[in-house]
């Protein structure tokens, strides 16, 4: 099923376009390497923008809750987004 813009309902974060605000769906990967994220901040449910791509495609420049990061690309990989569009639609 899709949403609007026609992005697919569960991607990863390392795959969406600059400037899509997204929420986050879940995140994978190795449990310390989950608790670490959840402890910055990135906990389910909560919007999430890809800010800009380093020159080669890594690092990736992220904002979350007034916050910027940057997170390598593998990592940012492990955070399941969904479009915030649709998240707004389906709380609604």
């Amino acid at each position: 099923m899709r949403y609007q813009n026609d992005y697919p309902m569960n991607m990863n974060l390392s795959a969406i376009p600059l400037r899509t605000p997204m929420v986050i769906e879940r995140l994978v990967g190795e449990r310390a390497f989950r608790r670490r994220l959840m402890e910055l901040g990135f906990l389910p449910g909560v919007e999430v923008e890809v800010l800009g791509v380093a020159p080669f495609g890594d690092p990736l420049d992220i904002a979350i809750r007034g916050c910027r990061f940057s997170l390598r690309s593998a990592e940012a990989a492990c955070i399941l987004v969904r479009s915030a569009a649709a998240a707004h639609l389906q709380s609604a």
